[in-house]
């Protein structure tokens, strides 16, 4: 019932909609109204309520749950099963527990808070409240296990198109992050639950640090948040409805056949190490090679020092600049 009146009140933007015609429309009592009405004050949102003019929405809480995003999508189907919330150990783990029964394809899982997040190669994510993005989407590819992983460069493109329709600058650090400013903002974690030569479904978990302004010493001279680099605070409802819908557009094309031929391009065009020397890091063994390229299997393509290029996969490996991060 507060997702309907929600709905009336948005639609009628800045004017007022009495207590009789939200009763009448919805069939319940002025106080069941009012009740509801209260709620949704409690929740966060600001609700004018005067005397012979009745209700008006004039703001709505920095929260990414699914009333809240619903309105921004065009997706079909990617976001339209929104499960929120308030806090998860991770939102990886808390979407496989969502499939353990029905894994639906699109489903989001989002919290405003991780207490264990988790980053690429068993590494950590730090996820405090309410000042970032940490959702996971469910995906279920009618692909083979081995063209999984490009799952992942399908989300890196996503993120970065979302933040550049936003006129936010950024570079996609292969495979799966997103920098600004020669630091990370974002990460992609992609899982898959898979059989011999099927995937019964991916989970592709996206953390950006969004209005974060503190971090870990250690973590200061690589890790930084949208607001930190652009002087203000970024719409966190916006930028998640943003990447859902460019997330469908691409995955829609890599789905049934496993093409991300406009995935590439995006991460050609977006890449912070096609040309540029870097730091391949495989375990204990490190080599420096030069990036030359991605390929069409989405994997980078190296030239060492002494001219033999290789192909880097992704799933095996971390690859650093010379000096840093990028």
């Amino acid at each position: 019932m507060k997702k309907k009146i929600l709905n009336i009140l948005r639609k009628s933007k800045d004017e007022y909609i009495s207590g009789e015609r939200l009763s009448e429309e919805l069939g319940i009592t002025r106080a069941g109204i009012w009740k509801h009405i209260k709620s949704l004050k409690e929740a966060g949102y600001v609700i004018e309520s005067i005397s012979n003019r009745g209700y008006k929405l004039v703001s709505t809480p920095d929260i990414i749950d699914g009333e809240e995003i619903l309105p921004l999508l065009t997706t079909k189907y990617i976001g339209r099963n929104f499960i929120h919330f308030d806090e998860v150990d991770s939102t990886n783990v808390q979407c496989r527990r969502e499939c353990s029964n029905n894994p639906i394809e699109g489903m989001v899982v989002a919290a405003e808070e991780q207490t264990s997040g988790k980053g690429r190669l068993g590494r950590s994510w730090i996820s405090p409240k309410g000042t970032g993005i940490w959702m996971s989407i469910v995906l279920k590819p009618n692909i083979s296990p081995m063209v999984a992983p490009r799952a992942t460069l399908i989300g890196a493109a996503a993120v970065y198109t979302a933040l550049k329709d936003m006129g936010i600058s950024v570079g996609i650090k292969w495979p799966n992050d997103i920098v600004i400013n020669g630091k990370k903002i974002c990460g992609i974690l992609t899982e898959m639950n898979a059989e011999i030569e099927r995937v019964n479904y991916v989970i592709m978990g996206i953390g950006i640090n969004v209005n974060m302004e503190l971090f870990p010493d250690e973590l200061k001279e690589k890790a930084t948040s949208l607001k930190n680099e652009i002087g203000n605070e970024v719409d966190r409802k916006k930028l998640v409805a943003n990447i859902l819908n460019n997330l469908e557009v691409f995955y829609e094309d890599f789905k049934n056949t496993g093409d991300i031929s406009r995935v590439i391009e995006i991460c050609r065009e977006g890449s912070l190490l096609i040309n540029k020397e870097v730091r391949v890091i495989n375990g204990n063994n490190e080599v420096i090679c030069t990036v030359i390229d991605i390929d069409d299997e989405g994997e980078l393509i190296v030239k060492h020092k002494d001219g033999t290029i290789n192909r880097v996969i992704s799933g095996e490996v971390s690859v650093r600049g010379i000096y840093g991060y990028v």
